[in-house]
């Protein structure tokens, strides 16, 4: 995985449309600032880009003329002596966030005509910083799914093959990003929702240490575990951002190439149990490479409770929090409809989910004394155990493939099979759970692809408030991978 800065030169020389829309969030930034591109030129390919593949269904909402007007604006600022750090760069926002202006429907019929009065905090931060809202991406309904359907704005395809999912609930910023529409797209993740689609549609898929960015604005379903997050081509565009977003002024990555001194882990009891051949494959190759550029790496356990332990505690903080959460959110940023409108207005299957898990009167909501346990007991023993490892074990970071199969066929999304065992597609997230239930940061990188052409994720967690050091550790482990390729 190669830094993208390295060709701005070679890229823009020509700057036809295709060079262009293969820039990443850093080396588009640097050539605007250069005055290599303008950022009028770049939009206008960037929206080409996503008139041509409309049918992937990544943006329910993109004002051309809102992205033209702010390209100017920026051109004529740069003109004027700024070096914002993301002057004139376009970027996605997962239709959870607030915009100003512009509508955010939460993926919902009910909210299709609603435009906010005010930015969701991580957007204006972005703003602030010269950056362009492209538009909003399609994504599950209010975020409660792993598959990329939506019922209103239609099923959000995976650009390496069109007839798979391309994993949610952060659907469209994922496939938004792979198809090159833009350079960047924010998501947001409670179980998996950057990292799975990142996965499926061979991107990189941040999810920072839950709280270091401000959830102010994004639609929520659990205040314990939400977390925005960031998808790009490259890790070093995913730091950037983190940058910018949490005013970090910690040195960015440096641009190793080995891993010498690293030490990783991986858990094949909790992480492999249940996987396909191909992914595993990949895997235990990306663990080899790793070793001969000088890492360790070393084959550990975290306790034959730990998958039921992450998975009831997040699963139950999940449902529990969802029907506060949301009533909160529209109270509070003056949403012209109740939590009931929007849970009437459900698909028929999410409003099954919400009626037997989220609503109190549903035979599988939990108790507030389960509830209590999940954070008082449940949750601190889990942090202990990952604790544990990087503390008591000198282990830098955690590794496991990040979703245990390929993207599976649209056809296939609600039951599918993996090693001969059919499963539900809850299982993508089946790696992905327990970083969300403890709080970690952690990242999906492009680890290969398969012979049918779909890509395979590798996730890499960090220790808590870790984030700077797991986006180098990423970095890293990128420069002995193959760059994968664009999608056909």
């Amino acid at each position: 995985m190669k830094n993208d800065e390295t060709s701005v030169r070679d890229a823009v020389s020509t700057a036809d449309d295709n060079e262009l829309v293969e820039l990443g969030v850093a080396a588009a930034a640097t050539a605007i600032r250069n005055g290599e591109i303008t950022a009028e030129s770049y939009a206008t390919a960037l929206l080409q880009r996503a008139r041509k593949y409309a049918d992937l269904n990544s943006f329910i909402t993109i004002d051309e003329c809102a992205v033209l007007t702010a390209a100017e604006a920026a051109d004529k600022a740069r003109a004027a002596g700024s070096s914002a750090p993301l002057l004139g760069v376009p970027l996605g926002v997962k239709d959870s966030y607030l915009t100003r202006g512009l509508r955010t429907t939460l993926g919902v019929e009910v909210l299709d005509g609603f435009t906010p009065a005010e930015d969701a905090e991580v957007v204006g931060t972005i703003k602030d910083a010269g950056g362009i809202v492209f538009g909003k991406n399609n994504l599950v309904e209010m975020s409660f799914g792993l598959t990329g359907d939506n019922s209103r704005y239609g099923q959000v395809k995976n650009p390496y093959g069109t007839d798979h999912m391309s994993g949610g609930s952060s659907s469209g910023s994922g496939t938004a990003v792979a198809a090159r529409i833009v350079p960047g797209a924010f998501g947001g993740d409670t179980v998996g929702s950057i990292r799975v689609p990142a996965s499926l549609v061979g991107v990189v898929g941040f999810k920072p240490t839950t709280g270091r960015w401000p959830g102010g604005g994004v639609a929520p379903i659990s205040h314990t575990l939400d977390t925005p997050g960031i998808f790009a081509r490259t890790v070093e565009d995913c730091a950037l951002i983190d940058q910018i977003v949490t005013k970090d002024v910690t040195a960015s990555p440096a641009a190793g190439s080995d891993l010498k001194g690293a030490r990783f882990a991986y858990a094949p009891k909790q992480y492999l149990g249940l996987i396909e051949s191909e992914t595993e494959a990949h895997f235990r190759n990306t663990l080899q490479r790793m070793r001969d550029a000088g890492a360790e790496v070393v084959e550990i356990d975290l306790g034959e409770d730990f998958s039921v332990l992450a998975d009831r505690l997040t699963w139950n903080l999940f449902f529990r929090e969802t029907m506060q959460a949301v009533s909160e959110y529209l109270r509070r940023h003056d949403v012209p409809v109740s939590f009931h409108d929007i849970y009437d207005g459900l698909k028929p299957e999410l409003n099954g989910v919400w009626s037997e898990l989220v609503l109190p009167s549903g035979p599988g909501y939990i108790s507030q004394q389960t509830y209590e346990t999940a954070l008082s007991v449940d949750r601190p023993e889990l942090q202990r155990r990952f604790d544990e490892m990087f503390t008591r074990g000198g282990i830098d970071a955690l590794l496991s493939p990040t979703t245990p199969s390929p993207a599976p066929l649209i056809e296939q999304q609600a039951t599918f099979t993996i090693s001969g065992e059919e499963v539900s597609h809850l299982v993508l997230a089946k790696n992905t759970v327990p970083a969300s239930g403890a709080g970690l940061p952690a990242i999906s990188i492009p680890m290969g692809i398969t012979r049918h052409g779909l890509p395979v994720g590798l996730e890499i967690d960090g220790a808590h408030s870790d984030d700077r050091k797991l986006l180098d550790l990423a970095h890293r482990v990128g420069t002995v991978l193959d760059d994968l390729p664009a999608p056909a």
